[in-house]
């Protein structure tokens, strides 16, 4: 997905989350995030935005985190400055030039564009749930490009960068794999006690269903959500080894953190 196109919906989801934001009681509880309210979420998304622009200009995490006195700042007036930083930065700078990032393949500030876009549409979503609101259509080029995100960035790759966190999880896997689906694009996910692999399937191979032992199918955007634990069952079609597919519900949590 070209950053052009990220940054476009990146400025949708940031201004609805912002509108719905304003609009709610900012004490209610947000229940896709336990024991968050929107204001709560709103101070964490304005938090992250303000990391990021740090990552960018300092090229390494920022030694102290987060800078004094910014949990005490109202909620929505420190969105709307992070946010403006966070913009000012990425207009600054070319997609394709360096930056540091957690994730070794990819050290670009295309990286940050593309991760703060899908931070954005998922938080927007629980700004949504937490004001009560409709949750708004999520595009099914950014749902897409956000399903592959999780899966390589978050899960395969983190499994491995950062095995501590999926070790207890990892340790009773059995290696069978479960082929998550669109009616455009679809990935084969085996967790094995090592790591969690994914790989690119063919939609169009039957080879593909046939090597996995469980398929969760779905629209882009129920996908999406149901990865990142926004969405029920009921959101997608599951069909086979209905233990595996919970097994990977488990995995999934962990990249989810």
């Amino acid at each position: 997905m070209e950053s052009k196109r990220l940054v476009e919906c990146l400025d949708a989801d940031y201004a609805r989350m912002r509108e719905v934001a304003a609009g709610a009681d900012l004490t209610a509880m947000v229940p896709s995030c336990p024991d968050w309210t929107v204001a709560d979420l709103v101070r964490h998304v304005g938090v992250v935005y303000l990391h990021k622009v740090e990552c960018m200009r300092l090229g390494s995490h920022p030694e102290q985190w987060p800078p004094p006195g910014v949990n005490e700042e109202e909620p929505l007036a420190l969105l709307d400055r992070t946010y403006a930083a966070l913009a000012a930065e990425f207009a600054a700078r070319d997609p394709e030039s360096t930056a540091f990032t957690w994730y070794s393949p990819d050290q670009t500030v295309g990286f940050w564009i593309r991760r703060m876009a899908q931070e954005t549409v998922i938080h927007r979503v629980d700004a949504d749930l937490g004001a009560g609101a409709p949750i708004a259509p999520i595009p099914a080029d950014l749902a897409l490009d956000g399903i592959d995100e999780f899966l390589v960035a978050f899960v395969e790759y983190g499994s491995r960068a950062w095995p501590d966190e999926y070790g207890d999880i990892l340790a009773t896997a059995d290696g069978r794999a479960v082929r998550v689906e669109t009616p455009d694009a679809a990935w084969l996910v085996r967790p094995t006690p090592e790591a969690v692999e994914v790989s690119a399937a063919d939609t169009t191979a039957s080879s593909d269903t046939t090597a996995a032992d469980a398929v969760v199918r779905g629209e882009p955007a129920s996908l999406l959500l149901w990865l990142w634990n926004r969405a029920g069952d009921d959101t997608v079609n599951i069909s086979g080894a209905t233990d595996a597919v919970a097994y990977l519900r488990k995995v999934l949590a962990a990249g989810a953190q």
